[in-house]
């Protein structure tokens, strides 16, 4: 099995800002039986046992703590319209790269005058920061519904993580998909404001290989596997969505799954 399910998921997005908190409320709670996780109505409960399982305060009331989703005041206007920008720009960004993405475009696919722009951002390469991130917590949520299906059909997190990012529909789904893989190229010649956030990118790819190997699983497996997706995928596209980039993927599937991956 891989590490923690949850650490794993945790990496993928956890340069994003925070969309969940532990909040503590006094309850009256018993020993959990094993295999079975009580509920609350807004989250699920957490009850810390002592070395043999049992509650240490059994039929006391303790804290506990429910992890829920927080509760953000409805959006404002600016703040659905920041969204709007956010989500063309993040798009763009993939699909046409760094220098292809221009304020007056984004602003009227957005549907929103090029004067607002200055609302919402200090700069183009502001914009362009945010946006990355953006894409960075989509892809890593994309990954996230992969790895729970992957592991609800037995299969092991890391052949979830190599099957989705080679598929056939990662090729395809060049404005939607991984960040690294549509710019990678590119990163290394941006500006400081750029470079951050692209770097961040690389090592939040890394970390989520990392994160997905089997107990033992080193950084250095996980920058080798990494690697080997992006640049797969990019030869891949570079083939065109044909037979020849989807053999391109199979292959590369193929030798990181017999490689890596001993789940079977």
């Amino acid at each position: 099995m891989a590490r923690s399910f949850r650490h794993a998921i945790g990496a993928l997005c956890r340069d994003g800002p925070s969309s969940h908190k532990l909040l503590p409320v006094s309850s009256t709670v018993g020993t959990r039986s094993a295999g079975k996780h009580s509920n609350a109505s807004r989250g699920s409960v957490y009850q810390p046992h002592c070395a043999q399982g049992h509650c240490a305060h059994q039929n006391m009331t303790n804290i506990i703590f429910i992890y829920t989703a927080t509760m953000p005041n409805k959006p404002s206007r600016r703040d659905l319209s920041h969204d709007r920008i956010l989500d063309v720009a993040s798009r763009s960004l993939r699909r046409n790269g760094y220098n292809g993405v221009g304020v007056a475009d984004v602003m009227k696919q957005a549907g929103l005058t090029h004067g607002g722009f200055y609302a919402h951002f200090a700069s183009r390469d502001a914009m362009l920061a945010e946006a990355l991130a953006r894409a960075g917590r989509e892809s890593g949520a994309t990954m996230a519904r992969r790895i729970s299906n992957g592991l609800a059909r037995g299969h092991s997190a890391l052949r979830a993580v190599i099957e989705g990012y080679l598929s056939d529909a990662h090729l395809r789904d060049v404005e939607g998909g991984c960040a690294v893989a549509a710019l990678c190229s590119e990163m290394g010649r941006q500006p400081a404001a750029l470079l951050e956030p692209s770097v961040a990118r690389v090592l939040g790819l890394v970390d989520t290989v990392h994160n997905a190997l089997p107990p033992g699983g080193t950084r250095e497996q996980a920058m080798a596997i990494a690697s080997t997706l992006v640049g797969s995928l990019q030869l891949a596209r570079t083939l065109g969505v044909n037979a020849q980039g989807k053999a391109m993927l199979a292959a590369a599937r193929a030798a990181l799954l017999a490689q890596y991956d001993h789940s079977a």
